[in-house]
């Protein structure tokens, strides 16, 4: 676990267990460009850059998502949105951390 992840933890009381949420079928998404994606990523994440994801709302509705980028604000700013859809989103911060 990360500091950022901690530290969100801590300011929200929330604690989330991403390797369980995937284990039960959540999706992940990088948020990232796709350059960056290139870069490097998470095994089987799906790439939906941040300024496209508004047109993946209906592919995500029903589904469980963890959220990464490459520090967490923009997996934040997509959790909201997502949220906002009706979507349950978690933010794990940098696609390192899982």
């Amino acid at each position: 676990m990360g500091f950022l992840e901690k530290l969100r933890g801590a300011l929200t009381g929330e604690k989330v267990d991403y390797t369980a949420l995937i284990s039960d079928g959540a999706v992940v998404v990088d948020v990232r460009t796709k350059e960056e994606f290139r870069g490097g990523h998470v095994k089987g994440s799906k790439n939906f850059p941040l300024q496209s994801l508004g047109g993946k709302v209906k592919e995500l509705k029903g589904k469980t998502v963890v959220l990464v980028c490459r520090s967490g604000a923009r997996a934040g700013q997509a959790q909201r949105m997502l949220n906002n859809s009706g979507i349950t989103a978690h933010n794990a911060g940098a696609w390192q951390n899982i």
